[in-house]
């Protein structure tokens, strides 16, 4: 193959092709190999490390949560027409994967109240980034995002880092009282003008806010900018579909829906928007038909890849239907059923307004803001006391409180977000009620827990 290509080895291709500053200079310096008993064991020894929703009482949320998953799903997805295929470029032999995608798409657009929806994208954050090049692509000359301080922020973080390539910059809009501040938003859409292509926003946003959808939305369109909702799906059991409030494009993070959290994912996200923008969305569209006997069908309607149509014509180079994962979601939501919906997200309204009760009535603690919420929300804790060491104490006796708030923004120092499931009863609520307020009194008396001195060594290391 080298005397073929006319070099005379696989190094000297790789200094044509490879600037010396990033070459590796040497062998790799790796230990010598073990035998497999002894990975075993080093394995075992690191997964230790790790604590699950199931080692303890976990109120951790900020996008991903403690579901209880039914048997169903497990058996389902491994079933061996699931498990092992991949692209179903060849309908005729693809027709239970091709109306796998079709069942969710019609749950996906069922649950957002929009028209059509795709098989998917790989997760919450990269959904509302493909979100945001619609948008572009709907509005080229309109170099502006509007988005809220409330999304999630990794969505942020996301669409931020892809937008550099689209050429669009990103324009936060304030809070007022834990919402996005619609007075702000309507200035800064003034000031503007038509160089917005959406106004992004979060229902509920991060902090547990219920936000409102048709304000937002209205305001918008006023300005022919596109209302993207980034949408938590179980709350859309007892919230309006966004797409019933003019969103246009409605998009989120599917973990909740049957799939577990292990440690971060894999897991999928969800996409749909209005017919006008069908051919702007990303990944896979699969429809139904009829095949030349009359018989019902399916087949993929719509790929939007650069490996089906030309390059600069694609709206994403990066998509996977995550087929598995969407696979738990629409079995979840069957199985769940609309009213089981509806009754889930009932519950998690009463345990969430108990909590959050419950937990404001500690000495020093206060809510963060006084909106409506669903199965979030965020709490103040006591100002001489740090969330972080905190949480650390909470953990040390066996209960997760939540997700301390100044990790991602320095204004929200001091904030816990707590989030609720189902798998969360009465009885864990007053736990963590008696745990976070020995945990605050802890930690104003200096007490140090060692999980936490133990992550400054490693950083300090």
């Amino acid at each position: 193959m080298l005397d073929a290509i006319g070099v005379g080895s696989l190094e000297e291709i790789f200094e044509a092709q490879i600037p010396a500053g990033v070459r590796l200079q040497g062998g790799l310096d790796l230990p010598d190999g073990l035998p497999e008993q002894d990975v075993y064991a080093h394995l075992l020894d690191l997964s230790k490390k790790n604590t699950s929703a199931e080692d303890e009482i976990t109120f951790l949320g900020a996008g991903m949560y403690d579901h209880y998953i039914p048997a169903a799903i497990d058996m389902l997805l491994g079933r061996s027409e699931f498990l092992t295929p991949y692209t179903p470029y060849q309908p005729e032999v693809s027709q239970g994967g091709l109306q796998v995608m079709f069942e969710y798409q019609t749950a996906i657009c069922e649950l957002t109240g929009l028209d059509v929806s795709n098989a998917s994208v790989y997760e919450g954050p990269s959904a509302v980034a493909a979100a945001g090049y619609l948008a572009k692509l709907a509005a080229p000359k309109r170099p502006r995002y509007l988005v809220s301080a409330a999304l999630h922020p990794d969505s942020r973080t996301t669409l931020e880092t892809l937008s550099v390539g689209y050429g669009t910059d990103v324009v936060e809009i304030p809070l007022k009282d834990g919402a996005t501040d619609l007075d702000a938003l309507k200035a800064l859409l003034d000031e503007h003008g038509d160089e917005v292509s959406a106004v992004i926003f979060q229902q509920p946003n991060f902090l547990g806010a219920i936000e409102d959808v048709q304000a937002i939305s209205d305001l918008a369109h006023a300005q022919g900018a596109l209302s993207i909702c980034q949408a938590d799906p179980i709350a859309l059991g007892v919230l309006e579909a966004p797409g019933n409030q003019g969103v246009d494009v409605c998009v989120g993070e599917g973990q909740a829906l049957g799939n577990r959290l292990d440690f971060g994912g894999p897991s999928f996200g969800f996409f749909a928007a209005t017919n006008a923008h069908v051919r702007r969305m990303p990944g896979r569209i699969a429809g139904e038909t009829a095949d030349a006997d009359g018989r019902r069908g399916f087949v993929l309607t719509l790929q939007t890849r650069e490996q089906h149509i030309r390059r600069e014509k694609a709206t994403s180079n990066i998509c996977t239907s995550q087929a598995l994962n969407a696979l738990a979601g629409v079995v979840y939501l069957t199985w769940l059923g609309r009213d089981g919906l509806v009754e889930l997200g009932e519950l998690l309204v009463q345990r969430t307004h108990y909590a959050r009760q419950t937990l404001t009535a500690i000495d020093g603690v206060t809510a963060l803001h006084d909106q409506p919420v669903v199965r979030e929300f965020a709490i103040q804790l006591p100002a001489d006391v740090e969330v972080s060491e905190v949480v650390s104490l909470a953990q040390d006796r066996g209960v997760n409180p939540g997700f301390d708030l100044g990790r991602v923004r320095e204004d929200w120092k001091g904030g816990l977000l707590v989030a609720l499931t189902e798998q969360r009863s009465k009885s864990d609520i007053d736990t963590l009620a008696s745990v976070l307020a020995e945990s605050i009194t802890a930690a104003r008396n200096g007490e140090r827990s060692p999980l936490s001195a133990s992550v400054r060594q490693e950083v300090a290391a």
